[in-house]
């Protein structure tokens, strides 16, 4: 008699870069590009392995697949709009191996036919139904403000018409191009007031201009927040708890803020709860700590400038305005790494070429 005695299925190692997944994709890839070529069931012989080992080395990715021609299979992953994940899907994807029944594509890329030709929930986005304009804003000269419009907008289809002129907007523009050369998006009827609208097909020449334009204006432009001068406010919440801000008050007056149009905004959560919603000593030092280490890495002369912070109910929040959004991305995810268990911290990154956020700063 022979006894049968049941093996533990081997685990995958756990993924802790861009190399082990794309390491174990390769594990998997001929089986991946047989069920797509197939149509088979995507979803639970793809999706359903890949969306996990993607988790293990962030959350944000989100991905599509289908064939890229007859013979190519195409995995796009993408940010699905969110600025601070973009980098991350970059990095990947050029960390990515050359496969021949595979193309690896970080961010939805435009369209290169129909571009506008898009039916959904039973209405059309194409040149017949989409136009545009733009809003300009005497004050804000440099703020891409456009206003698109559907003819068959009303008040009972706004969810698909929004959701239709985005997916356009991806197809047309591209991800990367749909998020950072617009800088506020309105979608809405037909004007009655004789506003000149202008073919959609015209959009991405028109941002295309603008863009141009914004970055000669701004090339180089730096500030040294060294000799800057500081304000401290004190103000009561409408709770009744304190609310203490250390502002640079030289940066919210300065005339150049769309030079560094990206704002990062920090939290960092910590229990104020047996002293009126402020930190104790201890955390008050800890809550330094990691802001200094912040500091350390994004340095005014590089374009990364802090305007200050406001420590109320709980919570500190940290505020930078930046060149760009790819570093700072990198260098808070790492610092929200590397006091994992320590700090209840969280970013976000978003665009504010006027830094209208911080008006409240403003007298």
């Amino acid at each position: 008699m022979y006894l049968l005695k049941k093996l533990p299925l081997k685990k995958d190692k756990p993924i802790q870069s861009y190399h082990d997944f794309w390491d174990w994709f390769l594990k998997h890839e001929q089986k991946f590009y047989r069920v797509i070529k197939s149509q088979g069931n995507i979803h639970k012989e793809f999706f359903d392995l890949l969306a996990p080992k993607l988790n293990e080395i962030k959350t944000g990715f989100w991905f599509l697949t289908g064939m890229y021609n007859d013979d190519v299979a195409e995995l796009i992953i993408t940010a699905d709009g969110v600025i601070k994940n973009i980098v991350f899907v970059e990095e990947l994807i050029a960390a990515s191996p050359e496969l021949p029944h595979w193309k690896f594509t970080a961010l939805k890329q435009p369209s290169e036919t129909n571009q506008y030709g898009l039916e959904l929930d039973g209405y059309i986005f194409d040149e017949s139904t989409l136009s545009f304009y733009p809003i300009n804003h005497p004050t804000m000269p440099d703020e891409i403000d456009i206003a698109i419009v559907h003819n068959s907008l009303t008040e009972n289809n706004v969810n698909s018409i929004t959701n239709g002129v985005y997916i356009s907007l991806d197809n047309a523009l591209g991800e990367l191009n749909a998020i950072t050369m617009i800088d506020n998006l309105t979608i809405v009827e037909p004007p009655e007031d004789g506003t000149e609208l202008i073919p959609i097909v015209k959009l991405r020449d028109y941002l295309i201009w603008r863009e141009k334009e914004f970055v000669e204006k701004y090339q180089g432009f730096r500030h040294d927040t060294e000799n800057d001068n500081y304000s401290g406010l004190e103000a009561k919440l409408k709770n009744g708890m304190p609310l203490v801000a250390v502002v640079n008050t030289d940066l919210l007056y300065w005339d150049s803020k769309a030079s560094h149009p990206w704002i990062a905004s920090i939290e960092l959560k910590y229990d104020g709860a047996d002293n009126n919603g402020m930190p104790d000593e201890m955390t008050y030092e800890l809550l330094n700590e990691v802001e200094e280490e912040i500091m350390k890495e994004l340095i005014d002369a590089e374009g990364y400038l802090n305007i200050g912070r406001e420590t109320a109910d709980n919570l500190r929040e940290v505020y930078f305005a930046c060149r760009e959004f790819r570093k700072p991305s990198k260098v808070l995810n790492n610092i929200q790494e590397r006091y994992k268990g320590r700090v209840d911290m969280d970013f976000d990154i978003y665009k504010d070429k006027y830094w209208q956020s911080f008006n409240r700063f403003v007298h």
